[in-house]
């Protein structure tokens, strides 16, 4: 009969005294198998390993020193069976050297294993973005709410219910921050740049009260009133038609965009999690391919090695 395949060799871990006292409680108190040991050698040795190439302790561990590592290991292509396992080791780990009083907090407490085998959905170019905004008419009330409302979704990565219940006051013009509310009606504050501004501002002062509001909502359809989602989406697949996007999208695309375009151009998970809303960060992880691309490109320009 074969064999499972044996774990990994450890040879690129390390050891540490509380890695020690952790496996041994793990074998005489958990009663674990010999092989599920080594895994869990393998696992936490590799991350003291990282820790070690970065000159940090476990002592110094916290919750962006495991996203970190989370984003360095996908970028060497873990996979997510392998990741999953890895996640399950480290949440184990610390939560026993906080039960015992060895480490002050659990840093991966909210660690959570991330949703690998999710493919990221569909995201626009920098050139289909620009061809969808441009397609909108702007010297009618329609086209100028569409163009308006395109470049919100873009500029703060907003879900389709929080753009339909979005009301002119939750926009602050002198600061150009937006009032979000949320999943679970949380409320959230985003910045949006000086374009969307421009457009919102114009579409507020000028152009919203062409509609005869009978809603509150800030963007009305021709009988005054706020616009459904369904509306939105055929919006939206409208001037994909008319510039020539195939690709399926919808105004979730947009988001995605919003937050590939960010990782791209340098901004961290971490911020991009707190701009959505996302409560979990391995909600936010469906993007971390983009942030070890960006990782990659770094370490191969500036790395001596790479030279």
């Amino acid at each position: 009969m074969p064999q499972p395949p044996a774990p990994e060799s450890p040879s690129d871990a390390v050891s540490s005294p509380l890695l020690d006292r952790y496996l041994e409680h793990l074998l005489v108190e958990k009663g674990l198998a010999e092989r599920t040991l080594e895994s869990y050698t393998h696992d936490l040795g590799t991350f003291l390993a990282f820790l070690q190439e970065r000159g940090s302790s476990l002592e110094d561990v916290d919750e962006d020193s495991l996203l970190y590592y989370i984003v360095r290991e996908r970028a060497r292509g873990m996979n997510s069976r392998s990741m999953a396992r890895r996640l399950s080791s480290l949440r184990g780990f610390f939560s026993y050297l906080f039960d015992e009083q060895l480490l002050p907090a659990n840093p991966a407490e909210n660690l959570e294993n991330p949703k690998l085998t999710r493919n990221l959905p569909n995201v626009l170019s920098i050139e289909e973005i620009s061809a969808l905004l441009g397609a909108c008419d702007l010297s009618t009330k329609l086209g100028f709410r569409d163009r308006t409302m395109l470049e919100l979704l873009y500029a703060a990565g907003l879900r389709v219910s929080e753009l339909i219940s979005l009301r002119p006051l939750d926009y602050d013009p002198q600061a150009g921050l937006v009032k979000v509310w949320g999943k679970g009606s949380k409320e959230r504050i985003v910045p949006i740049h000086d374009i969307a501004q421009d457009f919102l501002n114009e579409y507020l002062k000028s152009w919203r009260s062409s509609f005869s509001p009978v809603e509150d909502a800030a963007f009305l359809n021709r009988s005054g009133k706020g616009l459904s989602r369904v509306a939105i989406w055929k919006i939206i697949r409208k001037y994909a038609a008319q510039v020539g996007i195939t690709k399926d999208i919808s105004p979730h695309t947009f988001r995605h965009t919003f937050a590939t375009h960010l990782l791209e151009g340098g901004a961290d998970l971490r911020t991009v999690q707190i701009l959505l809303g996302h409560a979990d960060i391995s909600a936010t992880e469906i993007y971390t391919h983009v942030q070890a691309h960006r990782l990659a490109a770094i370490h191969r320009a500036h790395h001596p090695r790479s030279q």
